[in-house]
């Protein structure tokens, strides 16, 4: 049955699974929920069954969610889809969250993403990119994207670390290392100290969520590599305000000098329901590290400076505010009038410009 529902939900295109003792399976398609009223509630002894299906194979999993009440693994569906899976408890009784994961890495000309992102990514040798959104908004399949265009270009050692393993790459052109946590390395920090010693060009890191691991990272980035990583935050200034949060007051000078000399670019990711409502389209903050962007970055009194100068960047670089690639999208007939409002990070001033009225050149770059 739990095949059955996953194939299901491939066929029509759901992005979520969700599955929870005394109900129906819910469907996620187009950031609309929708019931699988096709199948009966689930019951206990069903998903016990479920839950032996994606744990089973895993003893350290599911001594994880019996410990802690909640575990991330995978479980892949032969021919169909691979699933990013989180086990929880709930209410006494237990549920499932699964993510749909295509088998083919998706080309990144086909994401609709500013295509500076790429070229920017393929241009360093080293330094930290960092791809930030909340849950759901495309971190891991633009990092993925990224990656297998590396992967089929250049001739590195790409080391990933992540939690759990989301696409499954093969080696072409590159050598590709995946090591998930929890299987093949106790965390994030371990395996990302680990890998220095693997000979890597590259690491991404599926997420920095603590202090250890962003030192590594910045150590890293200083050391040569290029390592990509993702966190949840919303934009730049909210990214950079919570990698220097996470060390204490006496090293945090130290830690904005390194972030001032690793940090390649921040791009920030929301997923929008397109306006024919023919799935999502991704808006994008895209902040490099300009020089006006670094001399921000060193005094803690200018941080609230950087939308304004990725504001004015557009044309020189190709940085973007939320609110001028939400214009953009607009423009296109991409998303409605309705979404970019909801969207935008001042909506009252996109509003104005929506409706033409604006003081000045907005400064497009053509993408």
């Amino acid at each position: 049955m739990l095949q059955l529902i996953l194939k299901k939900a491939v066929e029509i295109g759901a992005s979520d699974v969700h599955i929870k003792i005394g109900t129906r399976p819910v469907f996620r398609v187009h950031k609309k929920l929708r019931i699988l009223n096709d199948f009966p509630p689930v019951d206990s002894s069903v998903f016990s069954l479920f839950l032996e299906e994606v744990l089973g194979k895993n003893p350290k999993k599911k001594i994880e969610f019996e410990e802690f009440g909640e575990a991330d693994t995978s479980y892949s569906l032969p021919g169909i889809s691979r699933f990013r899976v989180n086990v929880y408890k709930q209410r006494g009784s237990a549920g499932m969250a699964f993510r749909t994961i295509p088998f083919e890495i998706p080309r990144f000309d086909t994401l609709n993403l500013p295509p500076v992102m790429l070229k920017v990514s393929l241009e360093k040798t080293k330094g930290l990119i960092l791809v930030t959104g909340p849950t759901g908004s495309g971190k891991s399949t633009t990092l993925a994207s990224i990656i297998e265009h590396m992967n089929q270009t250049r001739e590195c050692v790409i080391v990933t670390i992540e939690d759990p393993i989301e696409y499954l790459f093969k080696d072409k052109k590159s050598f590709i290392i995946q090591r998930e946590v929890g299987i093949d390395t106790s965390s994030f920090a371990r395996g990302l100290r680990a890998a220095l010693r693997e000979d890597p060009d590259v690491i991404m890191v599926g997420e920095i969520r603590d202090k250890e691991t962003a030192q590594i990272a910045l150590q890293a980035s200083e050391t040569g590599h290029l390592v990509l990583a993702t966190l949840h935050t919303l934009d730049a200034k909210e990214t950079i305000n919570r990698l220097i949060s996470m060390f204490s007051l006496e090293v945090r000078d130290q830690i904005r000098i390194q972030l001032a000399e690793t940090l390649i670019a921040i791009f920030s990711l929301r997923l929008l329901p397109r306006a024919d409502g023919n799935g999502s389209v991704p808006a994008v903050e895209i902040m490099l590290n300009t020089g006006a962007i670094k001399e921000a970055l060193l005094d803690p009194e200018r941080l609230n400076e950087i939308p304004t100068l990725i504001e004015r960047g557009r044309a020189a670089y190709g940085t973007q505010t939320f609110d001028q690639h939400l214009e953009e999208l607009y423009r296109k007939r991409w998303i409605d009038y309705e979404t970019a409002i909801l969207a935008a990070s001042k909506p009252t001033d996109l509003e104005l410009k929506l409706k033409g009225i604006s003081s000045g050149s907005t400064g497009y770059a053509s993408f």
